[in-house]
């Protein structure tokens, strides 16, 4: 259960509402998930984090569906169920197939095993991957 009151829209003060309209326009649809619905608890909040997420989810360098695998797996290693299933909603929006969807399912859980097993064995880091220890040609 939520630790704040989800805000309806009935209950959207101006800024709140403003929020949302925007949600909706740029995501074309009239669906507010209860992510926002809470963070309006704290309409400073959820002004901030919304510009934040329409800058860093917008196309650019990384295609959008790219942006969406990356935030799955992290929010998997974060076990951050909720935005498992968001993300994973918003990725097959993107196209994400099922095939892609166990791809990246096998791609979370090898990072994750080889991740404990460096973490275990305390490897030191390569200086070929140390960009500190690197010379400029």
């Amino acid at each position: 259960m939520a630790t704040v009151p989800l805000v309806s829209d009935a209950d959207a003060g101006p800024e709140v509402a403003a929020v949302f309209a925007d949600i909706r326009a740029t995501r074309g649809t009239d669906y507010v998930n209860n992510f926002w619905r809470a963070l309006a608890a704290d309409p400073g909040q959820l002004g901030r984090v919304w510009a934040e997420v329409k800058l860093t989810m917008a196309a650019g360098a990384l295609d959008p569906l790219v942006k969406e695998l990356v935030y799955v797996a992290v929010s998997t290693a974060n076990g951050c169920s909720y935005c498992v299933h968001s993300h994973t909603t918003a990725a097959r929006t993107k196209g994400l197939t099922e095939a892609q969807h166990g791809e990246l399912l096998a791609v979370i859980a090898l990072a994750a095993r080889t991740n404990h097993l460096a973490t275990a064995l305390q490897v030191p880091v390569d200086p070929a991957f140390d960009v500190t220890e690197r010379t400029a040609p």
